[in-house]
């Protein structure tokens, strides 16, 4: 009986997670397009980036209070990911110039594939720390493969957003957010699947593993 009533309870909480994570992004791409000029140039290009980027830090803190008020936590990588967009948002609303928020997602990435790769070095799974252990019966062997795997991919989205960030107008850029990052993150978390589960993750932990991938 206690078992079947924390099953809902789970699932809500993997799409809270899901909204929590990826709802701020949404909200930058839905505000900035209302707002940007059909011919996306000059002063009205500005302050539709201007919009965006305020649009984005309000929706970040809210879901920092959402997953506090919600899931009663707030997970490291939450943290961090809400003081860079803050920070670098605030110094693309003071200079007026989107460069600075579209590099946040290269300095976060960075940041997490050099710290992740490095632990692994010294045989250390952060991501277990960032994840705060949610993937049940997990080994450490199986956290360090997975720390030492999304390492290598974080820089390669780093090298990603760069090419993409040299290449595309902004609006094409926060396009690609949604529809390039998205998937390819998605795809690649679900590609770790067969790993974990042959390092002892439980099967009914892989919802979970879905639900809640390493974001920027």
């Amino acid at each position: 009986m206690a078992e079947a009533a924390s099953a809902p309870k789970k699932a809500k909480s993997g799409l809270l997670n899901l909204l929590v994570d990826y709802a701020p992004i949404a909200v930058f791409f839905g505000v900035y397009r209302y707002n940007a000029p059909g011919n996306h140039e000059g002063i009205g290009e500005v302050a539709a980036v201007i919009s965006g980027t305020g649009a984005f830090m309000v929706a970040a803190v809210i879901a920092l209070l959402v997953s506090k008020w919600k899931l009663g936590r707030i997970s490291p990588m939450l943290w961090l990911s809400t003081v860079l967009i803050v920070g670098f948002g605030g110094l693309t609303i003071l200079l007026h110039d989107p460069i600075w928020i579209q590099v946040k997602p290269t300095a976060i990435y960075v940041l997490f594939g050099a710290v992740l790769l490095a632990g692994v070095l010294r045989g250390k799974a952060l991501l277990k720390i960032l994840l705060e252990a949610a993937f049940e019966g997990l080994s450490d062997e199986g956290w360090l493969k997975l720390s030492r795997n999304w390492g290598v991919f974080f820089f390669l989205l780093a090298g990603l957003n760069e090419a993409l960030r040299a290449q595309l107008s902004f609006g094409d850029w926060i396009a690609a957010k949604l529809w390039v990052f998205l998937p390819l993150t998605f795809l690649f978390t679900f590609l770790q699947i067969p790993m974990l589960l042959r390092h002892g993750l439980a099967q009914e932990a892989e919802p979970e593993v879905l639900s809640d991938p390493p974001h920027e």
